[in-house]
């Protein structure tokens, strides 16, 4: 996706980029327009919205090399992604099942079949992992951990949206269960905190209101 590109699909938003007084923006003012087009631009998609083609592996490693970039005190990379090749999907499938007949065993099996069906959908799919210390590191508290992990997955969902793809995050009953656990060989100071999907975008929903630093921002 290029400058144009991102510059449009931003005013599509009602987000209109910075530019200097003059119409000849400098390097600097030119990064700022970029940066502000594609943050403001950048939408969840649902992973039911996103197809093939999805990233190709070196754009895969781009994206990761990219999360590197979060906020890391300490260096401790207290985080890690895994990701689930379509050959395995029908391990997650069952695990999705599974553990929702562990915690609803009356669950229909419509409903079971809609939970394996979350498996298969995105081209793109991986587990955000953090990792997490009982007796916390005075310096460097579990909270700064998973702010470090909020950072990195903001990085990549960023650097999708750049690429042209779609993306999303998605969570659930089932990141705690002990099968999922299992399945991805987690410590026992790991957490699965969500799924990450990317892929190209079938459609897109409209701009949504965000709220402006006056409704956030205090002074002390």
């Amino acid at each position: 996706m290029n400058l144009e590109s991102i510059v449009s699909t931003a005013a599509e938003a009602g987000v209109v980029p910075h530019r200097g007084e003059t119409g000849s923006p400098d390097a600097d003012e030119e990064l700022f327009s970029v940066a502000q087009a594609l943050i403001s631009s950048r939408q969840n998609v649902s992973p039911k919205r996103l197809v093939e083609p999805g990233p190709s592996a070196e754009q895969v490693d781009a994206l990761l090399t990219l999360a590197a970039a979060a906020p890391d005190h300490g260096m401790l990379n207290p985080w890690r992604f895994i990701i689930v090749p379509p050959t395995k999907r029908g391990l997650l499938a069952e695990v999705f099942a599974l553990a929702l007949i562990d915690r609803d065993p009356g669950a229909t099996l419509v409903q079971i079949e809609a939970a394996r069906e979350k498996a298969y959908r995105s081209p793109l799919l991986m587990l955000a992992v953090t990792r997490l210390v009982s007796d916390q590191e005075p310096e460097i508290p579990n909270v700064e951990r998973i702010v470090s992990l909020g950072c990195a997955l903001q990085n990549l969902l960023l650097a999708a949206h750049a690429m042209g793809y779609g993306s999303g995050l998605t969570s659930g009953q089932a990141m705690a269960s002990k099968r999922m656990r299992d399945l991805f060989g987690l410590g026992v100071d790991e957490h699965a905190v969500c799924f990450v999907n990317v892929g190209s975008a079938t459609k897109r929903k409209p701009g949504r209101a965000r709220p402006t630093p006056n409704q956030f921002v205090t002074s002390l």
